[in-house]
């Protein structure tokens, strides 16, 4: 794995090939979410705009995935009322005037996998801005106790105290087994990637792979609050999503955590790369 410099992740010339080739495709999938972002407007639906991701994506390349791009406008952005799977998936849900937006994709390009989650609005939203700054400090904390070697579940529960002390709700447990992050890996490629429920075959298969592996050793690819999660992170790539609810809005950003075997805290974990919207976001109001 490469090591990381004095930041939180590591200059361009430090990262190995594989990880270059994440951070490729991880960018190109925000690059995807800023120019679908930057077309929104009021009547367009989230099944168009799920169409329009899908449709950017393919125009570049990318032929496979880990599940198929959602999005989610207005409450839907906190789960308002989610009760089964089949509610994440895109609606006829018309976007509004300061209405808040979430683009969900997970493309699979060349091998390398990236899942990531970018937070909007349509015009002005404070409650929304707000949501996007105090998600600055559930990256560092992250990051800090991922580094300091506490487990699973005792960062996902320090998370969830955060939020409460912020004045949030814990919208990523409403997700499958609750899931704060989940593994991330190569995937081969095929000349055909079929889908099921949405979700791409290959990267099923990778991730009921490590699951079996997983429970053999007594560690988890799922990243919950639930016992099989008590353990140390298992070294590799995570894609890490918190995600804030607050009265009927939500926000969150979903992008790559490395971890690896180092006992140098600053090896140990780096997030993939700084340069991302939600980054900028905070870099841009502490500048201001």
């Amino acid at each position: 794995m490469a090591s990381a410099t004095s930041g939180s992740s590591p200059g361009a010339g430090e990262l190995t090939d594989g990880l270059r080739g994440f951070r490729e495709v991880q960018r190109l999938a925000y690059a995807c979410a800023e120019a679908v972002a930057a077309q929104l407007r009021p009547g367009v639906t989230e099944r168009e705009a799920a169409r329009m991701q899908r449709e950017w994506l393919r125009e570049r390349g990318v032929r496979d995935r880990f599940h198929l791009p959602f999005a989610w406008f207005g409450d839907r952005t906190a789960f308002v009322n989610f009760r089964l799977p089949l509610q994440f998936f895109p609606t006829q849900r018309e976007l509004e005037p300061g209405m808040a937006f979430i683009l969900d994709m997970a493309p699979v390009h060349r091998g390398f996998t990236a899942d990531i989650g970018y937070s909007g609005c349509l015009g002005l939203n404070p409650v929304h801005d707000r949501l996007l700054t105090d998600l600055g400090a559930h990256r560092q904390l992250i990051l800090r106790e991922v580094r300091e070697g506490r487990s699973l579940r005792e960062i996902y529960e320090d998370v969830d105290r955060l939020m409460m002390r912020q004045g949030y709700a814990n919208r990523h447990r409403a997700y499958p087994f609750g899931v704060l992050a989940h593994k991330v890996d190569r995937v081969h490629r095929r000349r055909w990637s079929p889908t099921l429920f949405g979700f791409g075959i290959q990267s099923l298969k990778g991730l009921a792979s490590d699951a079996l592996h997983g429970h053999r050793e007594g560690w988890s690819p799922l990243w919950s609050p639930y016992a099989f999660s008590d353990h140390l992170p298992q070294p590799g790539l995570w894609a890490v999503e918190p995600h804030l609810g607050f009265r009927g809005t939500g926000a969150k950003f979903e992008e790559i955590l490395v971890v690896t075997d180092s006992k140098d805290p600053q090896e140990k974990a780096f997030w993939l790369d700084d340069d991302l919207p939600h980054v900028r976001h905070r870099q841009e109001e502490k500048a201001a």
